[in-house]
């Protein structure tokens, strides 16, 4: 699954990411930030990484007020290190399944083993040292050889027969991904006998297999991909082709395969429509065919089934999405016939063809996630599946080449509940677990999720997730960690994080604010915060936080917010209308300065942002709009809380001038405010802290160690600056 995310647009502010091999990526090309970092603590005891230096700088000089946090950054860091080692045995979701192997990432490379052996032994498929090599005599200017040349897997695709494997690679110092392509055998690979490494392409972003001879991919230039491109593998040499080229600037292209393996889609996407061409597999021209020609406001996504497409589009009510069926022969949208329509308040998700069964991911108006299950022979034999209530985040496993592909082996989780192992069998409704009672000592604990609404100035409900371990009523002296997004029509992430159960277990209520410009109820939901609306966002922000007040949860002494990239916005915009209303602020690669980013067509996001924030150049009322809420643009002299502020250097997607100029402001108007107020009812003063980080990933640094230390850091932050105790370590039992 993971439709959705291809048809929300481009990587945006979001990052771009390659996501992992068994959850269906080619679809999810918008990760949030946090989503893409929990990949890089699943265990302490497999580091996927390759390191050819050692030498590293973690702080640039840039980076000030970091010194009064240093000694508790180094309690949490030993803490966050414990948390971690409980949680060592999340589900591993990189593991690739052949027909016969299964392939695996492992330190200094991917790896393979032989399911047919009673003892299969891992044999190496390819080492990244080699890598390392080609890349430090060709690739690296000065500046880049300094820093620490660390390798890590994106991606994995065999072809189908095992006959090649492709992966792509990251380097820490760059966007780019390079993909290489290994040729399979049967023989044991030893450092006399290397992997042989048929092809190397450089900047490639999605890749998918037609035949094993033929690779289609995608090249990432300026955070775009706008053309496709196929490589021939042929016993005389190696011819690379144009397939397709995307002339709108808008719009973002990449590959993917169908569930059942049989068609490869060329998926166009902005942010406001969708176009999709197909390759069938099973024919040897290997020609593509469109679908349905781009229209404006319309999104659809495809799948394949006998035949026949299941089309995920938002041609429903009120522009919501459905699903509608197709013949493979004549798939335009004059032959699209309505499959199924959710009741109103529910809202779709994701879709996925498992077996003749369409499965949908569904969130209830209860703001629950379900399973809804359309059988393709008898669609008025839909039927839902209700999942336990805590569940806030589903991931779903792609069908190895040997696997029953009319089962759908899926995770769920929540910030604070370990991911726990499902599969649904489609044909009778049966929902199993991989554990007994779907859950875990280590997963659930005495916790509690509660769905609240609230209600903004307009009359909207406003969706908040609260997770805590004492009643509500009992709350009121609890700190309270508040996360927000709400732009691009993205959910909030809630995937399980091991630094948000640490804080659970410590006392603390966690607070997740659904507020407009995301998705979480639907299209709508984006469009009423989007350009002109975009305030709606912030006053969803204010209605949240003072209705969790309202109920006696925490106080505004006791409060802290935390966003990422876009998510800086609603949380900057609060800051210098309602200061008050938190002590403490944590911001990761944040966007902040709307106005000056929306003005300036030269950077690379600016020309499809546009669709989101408005075009302040062209248009009175969007510059007017933006002004109104923009953070940087907004600061004046007032006693604001507490902000660390974290930033990469090399950041192409935030420009680190817009941070630099927003924390600069933001200090003077500090020192102004209590320089010229004598009797300044905020004290102590609040702390703004600049951390810098060195290297161009918007996503924050991919070595396991620098993640501590950046998350151990905002630990210590949040607990300084709410004036915390630190945590005591749990007591070890006698034996």
């Amino acid at each position: 699954m993971a439709a959705l995310s291809s048809l929300l647009g481009s990587a945006a502010r979001l990052g771009l990411l390659t996501p992992s091999p068994s959850l269906t990526p080619s679809r999810f090309r918008c990760w949030e930030l946090a989503v893409c970092r929990r990949i890089k603590w699943l265990s302490l005891s497999v580091q996927r990484c390759y390191s050819s230096d050692t030498s590293h700088s973690s702080v640039d000089p840039l980076s000030s007020g970091l010194e009064r946090y240093k000694d508790l950054q180094k309690y949490f860091n030993r803490r966050l290190k414990a948390t971690n080692r409980r949680f060592s045995n999340i589900p591993d979701h990189s593991a690739v399944c052949g027909h016969h192997h299964v392939y695996f990432i492992e330190g200094d490379g991917i790896y393979r083993m032989d399911q047919r052996q009673s003892e299969p032994a891992p044999e190496q498929v390819l080492n990244l040292g080699q890598v390392s090599g080609q890349e430090e005599k060709t690739g690296l200017d000065n500046e880049e050889r300094k820093q620490r040349i660390q390798w890590t897997v994106q991606r994995i695709r065999l072809s189908p027969q095992e006959k090649h494997l492709a992966a792509t690679l990251k380097t820490t110092h760059r966007e780019e991904l390079r993909c290489v392509v290994v040729r399979l055998g049967k023989r044991d690979f030893s450092p006399l006998d290397p992997p042989h490494v048929v092809f190397t392409l450089d900047k490639v972003f999605s890749f998918e297999w037609a035949t094993d001879e033929v690779l289609f991919y995608t090249t990432l230039e300026g955070l775009r991909c706008s053309g496709v491109f196929r490589l021939d593998l042929t016993s005389s040499g190696s011819r690379i082709t144009s397939v397709y080229e995307e002339t709108h600037p808008d719009v973002f292209v990449e590959v993917a395969l169908s569930r059942d393996g049989q068609l490869l889609s060329i998926n166009c996407n902005s942010r406001s429509s969708s176009e999709v061409l197909l390759i069938d597999r099973t024919t040897s021209h290997l020609e593509p065919f469109l679908v349905q020609p781009r229209q404006l406001d319309l999104l659809y996504h495809v799948e394949h089934w006998r035949k026949c497409l299941i089309i995920l589009t938002n041609t429903g009510p009120g522009q919501e999405y459905q699903v509608v069926q197709a013949p493979l022969s004549d798939p335009s949208m004059v032959s699209w016939v309505p499959l199924f329509s959710p009741e109103p308040g529910t809202v779709l998700k994701d879709m996925d063809v498992v077996g003749d069964h369409c499965v949908m991911v569904a969130r209830t108006p209860a703001g629950e996630l379900a399973l809804i299950v359309v059988p393709l022979t008898r669609p008025k034999e839909a039927y839902a599946v209700q999942l336990p209530s805590w569940a806030c985040a589903i991931q779903t496993k792609k069908p190895g080449m040997a696997d029953q592909r009319s089962v759908l082996e899926f995770w769920i989780s929540s910030p604070v509940h370990f991911p726990v192992p499902y599969c649904l069998h489609p044909e009778d409704g049966l929902l199993l677990s991989g554990t007994k009672d779907g859950s875990s000592p280590e997963n659930q604990g005495n916790y509690t999720t509660t769905r609240l609404e609230a209600r903004n100035q307009d009359g909207t409900l406003v969706p908040v997730t609260l997770f805590h371990s004492v009643p509500v009523e009992g709350l009121s002296q609890a700190p309270l960690l508040v996360h927000v997004y709400g732009a691009y029509g993205r959910d909030l992430n809630m995937e399980f994080c091991p630094e948000k159960r640490l804080l659970l277990e410590q006392g603390w209520a966690l607070a997740y604010c659904h507020i407009r410009g995301g998705g979480e109820r639907g299209l709508s939901w984006q469009r009423q915060a989007r350009v002109e609306g975009k305030q709606r966002g912030v006053e969803d922000l204010h209605a949240c936080l003072h209705h969790l007040f309202s109920l006696g949860v925490s106080s505004p002494s006791l409060t802290a917010l935390t966003a990422c990239s876009a998510g800086a916005v609603p949380v900057g915009a609060l800051c210098n209308r309602h200061p008050h209303m938190m002590r403490a602020v944590t911001l990761q690669a944040p966007f902040l300065d709307v106005l000056g980013t929306m003005e300036d067509p030269s950077l690379p996001l600016t020309v499809e942002d546009r669709e989101e924030w408005g075009n302040p150049v062209e248009n009175p009322k969007h510059r007017l709009t933006i002004s109104s809420y923009c953070p940087l643009h907004n600061i004046t002299p007032q006693c604001y809380p507490s902000i660390l502020l974290t930033a990469y250097s090399g950041d192409a997607r935030v420009p680190l001038a817009g941070v630099l100029k927003y924390t600069e402001q933001l200090k003077n108007a500090i020192h102004t405010h209590f320089t010229m107020t004598s009797k300044s009812g905020c004290k102590p003063a609040p702390n703004v802290v600049l951390n810098i980080q060195p290297g161009a990933n918007h996503l924050g640094p991919e070595d396991f160690e620098l993640m501590l230390e950046e998350e151990a850091l905002t630990l210590a932050f949040l607990y300084t600056e709410l004036g915390l105790d630190p945590p005591r370590p749990p007591r070890r039992r006698k034996r």
